[in-house]
């Protein structure tokens, strides 16, 4: 096999591709093939048949373009929330962390130990109206007597940025992990301030871990339904929460499929737009 290899290595990327292209062509692209197929069914309780049926996709457009919006809502509200409380917080491990930092890192790891299910139906009990977090908010007249966090929209959003925090927090540590301090060390000599060292320096170069941080938390954020299933109420159900009904309850396979495709479209529209505005060079590092 060296022999081989050594023989013919214009054949070598090719066979190191070829585990991961096959793996990715049976369980991704083939169950892609056929939900693709499932979207172009007509006919109701399980007995469908292809026919071409575009329409699913036109309705799914116009009957759920409000669960589309929330989704995309929620998911890029929890983003910005997840940056904002990402950024400080590992900057601070990155460069005052000193021998803790593995320890603190662990700490953002930890809830990753616990299900995403046990997570979520855990916030449940900390937004509940009778828990410590509702009683505070009515003592210090944030919330009325009978105000509520449950069931609402902040507790979605409070659930889908607790639960994908750490796959912002990740990649923005990694960037400020590698910057070099002596970057730092010469924009203080040439008499920068703090400030101006973090905004031409810090932040440019850590970059690409905002990027990264932000695709990897959006992206599975705008597709969840867990957190609005949990924390909210059909008034705050987003469009996961419709195609897990199609697929489950209601068994109409094909609108389920069509939805998913929508999901999917959309949520690639969105990444080449980010992808444009930000630039592709910071999507790669």
């Amino acid at each position: 096999m060296g022999r081989f290899l050594h023989r013919h290595r214009g054949v070598t990327p090719y066979l190191l591709l070829a585990p991961g292209i096959a793996w990715l062509a049976v369980f991704f692209l083939v169950p892609l093939a056929f939900l693709g197929y499932q979207s172009l069914q007509s006919g109701s309780l399980g007995n469908y048949s292809f026919t071409w049926e575009f329409s699913n996709y036109t309705e799914a457009f116009t009957d759920y373009r409000e669960q589309l919006f929330r989704s995309f809502l929620y998911a890029g509200i929890a983003t910005v929330i997840a940056l904002a409380l990402s950024y400080p917080l590992v900057y601070w491990i990155a460069f005052r962390g000193g021998r803790w930092k593995n320890l603190f890192l662990l700490f953002i790891v930890a809830p990753f130990f616990v299900t995403y299910l046990i997570r979520t139906l855990a916030w449940r009990n900390i937004l509940a109206d009778e828990g410590a977090v509702v009683g505070v908010l009515r003592d210090i007249h944030i919330l009325a007597d009978d105000g509520r966090l449950l069931a609402t929209s902040v507790a979605v959003v409070a659930g889908i940025t607790y639960n994908f925090l750490p796959f912002m927090a990740l990649p923005i540590y990694v960037s400020l992990e590698q910057v070099d301090p002596r970057l730092l060390e010469a924009a203080k000599d040439l008499y920068a301030s703090p400030v101006q060292s973090f905004l031409r320096v810090t932040l440019p170069l850590s970059a690409p871990g905002i990027v990264a941080g932000t695709l990897l938390t959006f992206i599975p954020a705008a597709g969840d339904f867990i957190n609005a299933q949990l924390l909210g109420t059909p008034q705050q159900s987003m469009l996961g929460n419709v195609i897990q009904s199609k697929f489950l309850e209601l068994i109409d396979y094909p609108t389920a499929a069509a939805l998913s495709f929508v999901l999917m479209a959309t949520i690639l529209v969105a990444l080449l737009v980010y992808a444009k505005v930000v630039g592709t060079e910071k999507l790669t590092g």
